[in-house]
């Protein structure tokens, strides 16, 4: 049992697959789900082995529908008859890798055309109806057979020497805009950073999503609003299934009829579309001019870097989770067991990506931006990019890869201090006062399918564990109780920095500024994960040995929470906690994200011939919308 101290090693590998071992192989059910690539609409899926004998296999993965995501699985299928398998291992025993190697190789050829490269990518992997995506790396295959070569190896010096202050506060005034697409646990860094900069003399404006318009002005920032409206996009699950909008599916994210245009294509849509005037147009309170000098932006804001390209200004990508290719963990939205398939996760994601956006990134980069369209599959990930990325996590939790550039940094968590000027309700404190700390558990603005079945499993697990607990009630519904429980406190949100400290342990959804604050608050964590980043998040957890395993929340039982919460009050998962919470002590995410935007800045260029350096500060000819 996890609950046993004996049995949970304080540090595990880190684990790439999210899901069970009895998930890993390439299943039985009987039906496969794959939707078609259709060529002409440049738009959805991909069906096949890995390239080699079973173009027609008889199940499908039996994947987990708990988060979309991407699953690439190592593992042949266990409906394959003796026989068949025979058969392979004598004609076609090298046949997977090689043509997985030369076709991986050939997709991001720049040189070959896009409908040749789709064709390629069809071949190699499958899409699945739940989402998610497939394809085999055979057992003997190595990262550079793929084609996908590290640009730096273990020898090579990754980090470039920082600024120190005296470099921040010289460099000149900057009107920087940050286009943040998400919930609010995505836009909350932001606004730390946002104020950061501020300090230095910077003017800031935060474009984000209108529901957080208030939240954003009470900081001190500007606010200008994006298009897209988060509650729709967090039901949705922002993976895979916005990015490939022609999918069927069945779970009723998208429509099966190519008449009818999917929420989430307006959505996206939206959001490409409010980003130029987000970067130029006037504050529409105030009527203050404004006219961006440089863009920091996270990756769901899609068309960010052709917004740049067009204003000839300086991008630097910051984000929550890993976005830049590496051999030492698959892509997030990925499920990829061997390391082989680490690097390759990635570029397989961004071809599905920019598949998925194509038709709006050059609709808008014709319309709006007046540049020419992207006529073909080749993306940051798999090109020399001279972007610069920052990620928003600490290195005690997750270090930065060894091949990971000097253009990439990992700066830290990024917190806002809200905890130093919230006031509790006097009825929040005297529960807290009547007895033992408690156990948090909370969803935020995801939102749960049935909020009355999992309101039910936190009370009998905290029953059976003897524990009192907080149940945050968010845009999920959670916590309409039948009768009042003297061991339940419901709540809506409030600063997690100032109640995890009142915790003694957490479950949660995974989003990463929600880990964040409950490692820094030393509280052992559960990560309930419902898509995107959040099972890596889970897995991170878990590897550090201050948690159990994530449990999907399509997982979520009894049994497993009760579990869940013995692991967590286990002295020894403790102590981990507060040992990592030490280590995180001095840390500061936010002036390391902001020397990283300031250092990759080229201001002495700029300042000889601005409008020279500025167009050729890099090139976005061979990038697109999900760099």
């Amino acid at each position: 049992m996890l609950a046993d101290a004996e049995e949970l090693p304080v540090e595990h590998p880190p684990s790439a697959s999210i899901r069970s071992d009895r998930e890993a192989g390439d299943g039985a059910a009987a039906d496969g789900g794959s939707s078609r690539l259709d060529d002409r609409k440049v738009a959805t899926t991909v069906k096949g082995s890995s390239g080699a004998v079973d173009n027609e296999r008889d199940g499908s993965s039996g994947i987990s529908r708990r988060a979309p995501g991407v699953t690439f699985n190592t593992h042949k299928s266990e409906s394959t008859s003796s026989q068949d398998k025979l058969g392979r291992s004598k004609t076609e025993k090298n046949k997977p890798y090689n043509i997985l190697a030369e076709e991986a190789a050939r997709i991001f050829d720049d040189n070959i055309p896009v409908q040749q490269k789709l064709q390629l990518l069809n071949r190699i992997a499958t899409v699945k109806d739940d989402g998610t995506v497939e394809f085999e790396v055979p057992p003997d295959a190595e990262s550079q057979g793929l084609g996908v070569k590290p640009k730096y190896s273990d020898n090579e010096v990754v980090d470039n020497e920082p600024l120190d202050v005296a470099d921040l506060q010289c460099i000149p005034p900057l009107q920087i805009v940050m286009l943040i697409v998400g919930t609010r646990g995505d836009v909350q860094p932001f606004v730390a950073i946002g104020k950061r900069l501020q300090d230095y003399g910077h003017r800031v404006r935060l474009a984000t999503h209108s529901n957080f318009k208030e939240f954003v002005l009470t900081t001190g920032l500007e606010f200008f609003p994006l298009g897209g409206d988060p509650k729709v996009l967090a039901g949705c699950g922002i993976v895979i299934d916005l990015f490939v909008p022609d999918m069927v599916k069945n779970k009723g994210f998208l429509p099966s009829g190519p008449s009818e245009i999917p929420v989430q294509r307006n959505q996206m849509k939206d959001i490409i579309y409010s980003l130029l005037p987000a970067c130029r147009d006037p504050d529409i309170d105030s009527g203050v001019p404004f006219k961006a000098d440089a863009i920091i932006a996270n990756p769901p804001a899609y068309g960010h870097t052709h917004v740049a390209e067009a204003l000839k200004v300086p991008i630097h990508i910051f984000f929550t989770m890993p976005w830049s290719p590496t051999s030492e963990f698959p892509h997030p939205l990925s499920r990829v067991k061997q390391q082989a398939g680490y690097r390759l996760s990635y570029q397989i994601v961004d071809s599905l990506i920019w598949l998925g956006i194509r038709d709006m990134i050059n609709d808008v980069r014709k319309k709006k931006l007046k540049l020419r369209p992207v006529t073909y599959l080749s993306g940051s990930n798999s090109s020399d990019s001279d972007i610069p990325y920052g990620y928003i996590w600490s290195p005690h939790l997750v270090p930065k890869p060894k091949d990971w550039g000097p253009k990439i940094d990992v700066v830290g968590f990024c917190f806002l201090d809200l905890a130093s000027n919230y006031q509790p309700p006097e009825e929040l404190v005297k529960w807290l006062q009547a007895g033992e700390k408690p156990i948090y558990i909370g969803f935020g603005s995801l939102p749960v399918v049935d909020p009355e079945k999992m309101t039910q499993i936190i009370v009998e697990a905290l029953e059976k564990t003897g524990q009192r607990g907080i149940i945050n009630k968010g845009w999920g519904g959670l916590g309409n109780l039948a009768e009042p429980k003297e061991f339940i406190y419901l709540l809506d949100n409030i600063p997690h920095d100032w109640l995890f400290l009142q915790c003694k342990a957490v479950v949660h959804h995974g989003g990463a500024g929600t880990t964040a604050a409950g490692l820094r608050a030393a509280c052992p964590t559960t990560i309930v994960p419902f898509f995107g980043d959040q099972p890596f998040w889970g897995e991170r957890v878990y590897a550090r040995g201050v948690g159990p395993p994530p449990i999907p929340v399509d997982e979520f039982t009894l049994p497993k929470l009760v579990e869940a919460i013995n692991c967590m009050l286990n002295p020894k998962v403790k102590e981990r906690a507060i040992e990592l919470a030490k280590a995180m002590e001095n840390e500061d995410g936010v002036t390391g994200a902001v020397r990283a935007f300031l250092k990759h800045l080229p201001l002495k260029k700029a300042e000889q011939d601005p409008e020279q350096t500025r167009s050729g500060f890099f090139s976005i000819c061979r990038c697109f919308g999900c760099s």
